[in-house]
């Protein structure tokens, strides 16, 4: 993730006065020294690091700090609070208007990832808020994105208005409008055209639209990657356009996060939405106190459930639960659960948002191979109905017919069996476990752990 520069640095540094028993002004002014060659190494604006590192200076040298029973972990509540304020204190919600539907224009320059993000936008608020947006293609300049819209709605299943690129975008959006008021659509999402730079033609064209489209929201869509640049840009908009919001791309990538960390206090234009990967799932809503936590290595568990709720279907979940209390969780069973976890997102980043990931060492190098899935899934499928169902009749020949059947060796089949077969003990354990501590009013462990 892009902060984990920062993050690592930052948390050494807290590491050092977490458990100190005393805390006075040196020990805080040599961690406020660390903190501020953290953020500029990070990329965050010079004057934003000046600003951040006078307030909590000044937060953490007072009486109530220094004084209270546990001072360094006092010290780190305060960078905490300061850190999500810096990056605009609480979630900025996505504007709804009064009359329907609502119009969102989607801003930015080429490259920046604008016509994805306005799919990933809509997917996001069909799943998180059962909207129904309209997408539509307005970019008549860049080769190949009115295609590419439509080539994203069929894949997400949504309808893209498009009249060619022969049509002025401010006619497309005026008849898109209208065309979602018959159809019932919510909200629309206008993905306007964007150039190499700020230029007098681009934002003329802007103001057009958003004098006719009367947009709820203008979201600036910008590349993480940029650093500064990101900032500047986003300076230049807002100046021109008045944005409502700001959607960062490629916050997953090999880049500082600066950015995050200072377009709010420069431009006072909150950050809505991050984009932290290449699938159509992966935008999130952003949230400076979640955002601050995972900086700290204090986890993001709030954001795991949200992921949990949008993308686990709660009634299979419910059904896998009663099958593992009841000894029948199959292979079929098992599939299912490897798909719901991978709906979630990437498995290491799903492993780094919870709490105390960060003391695994070497966590931020850990890459789960995907493929290595692929290959479960591969030997499960090309077992038969009975045999995923009783794995206990699979014998040597079955063995190498499903080795034969997947790709995979008969070692690899023989440790997913064995694996398989632990899993279900342990289920069976745990649900003993659960009944005997429901008799005896508390839970009893099989073994002595001390």
């Amino acid at each position: 993730m892009a902060f984990e520069g920062l993050a690592d640095r930052l948390q050494n540094t807290m590491q050092k006065i977490r458990g100190k028993g005393k805390v006075n002004e040196a020990d805080v002014k040599e961690m406020m020294r660390e903190v501020r060659l953290a953020l500029l190494e990070a990329d965050v604006n010079f004057k934003v690091v000046k600003d951040f590192v006078k307030k909590v200076s000044e937060r953490a040298v007072g009486q109530e700090v220094l004084k209270s029973l546990t001072p360094g972990q006092q010290v780190i509540k305060v960078v905490k609070e300061e850190l999500t304020e810096l990056m605009g204190g609480e979630e900025s919600k996505i504007g709804v208007s009064k009359r329907p539907p609502t119009v969102i224009m989607m801003v930015g320059l080429q490259g920046a990832g604008k016509t994805t993000t306005t799919g990933k936008l809509a997917n996001l608020l069909r799943k998180k808020h059962n909207r129904n947006p309209l997408l539509v293609a307005a970019d008549i300049y860049r080769p190949a994105a009115i295609k590419q819209l439509q080539t994203l709605g069929k894949q997400l299943d949504f309808p893209v208005f498009s009249l060619g690129d022969q049509v002025s975008p401010v006619e497309i959006a005026k008849q898109a409008i209208e065309k979602a008021k018959e159809d019932h659509h919510d909200y629309v999402l206008i993905d306007t055209a964007g150039r190499l730079h700020v230029d007098e033609a681009l934002m003329d064209e802007l103001k057009q639209i958003k004098e006719l489209a009367n947009p709820e929201e203008i979201l600036l869509v910008v590349d993480a990657m940029t650093g500064q640049d990101a900032v500047n840009v986003a300076g230049s908009f807002n100046e021109q356009l008045g944005l409502t919001g700001v959607v960062l791309t490629k916050l997953d990538g090999d880049t500082r996060g600066g950015a995050a960390l200072s377009i709010r206090s420069v431009t006072n234009t909150p950050i809505k939405f991050v984009g932290l990967g290449e699938k159509m799932d992966a935008l999130e809503t952003f949230h400076p106190e979640r955002m601050a936590s995972r900086i700290l290595g204090m986890g993001d568990v709030l954001s795991l459930i949200e992921k949990a709720q949008i993308n686990v279907d709660e009634e299979k979940a419910r059904e896998l639960e009663k099958k593992m209390k009841s000894d029948s969780f199959t292979f079929d069973d098992f599939l299912d659960s490897l798909s719901q976890v991978k709906s979630m997102g990437p498995l290491d980043e799903l492993i780094k948002m919870m709490p105390g990931a960060n003391k695994i060492k070497g966590l931020n190098n850990m890459k789960v191979d995907e493929k290595q899935i692929a290959h479960v899934e591969a030997i499960i499928k090309s077992m038969t109905k009975q045999e995923k169902e009783h794995p206990e009749i699979i014998n040597s020949g079955r063995r190498k017919r499903i080795a034969k059947g997947s790709g995979r060796t008969v070692p690899e089949v023989n440790r997913l069996l064995k694996q398989f077969d632990d899993m279900r003990k342990m289920m069976k354990q745990m649900t003993n476990m659960g009944q005997k501590g429901k008799k005896k009013g508390k839970l009893k462990l099989p073994f002595n752990p001390f």
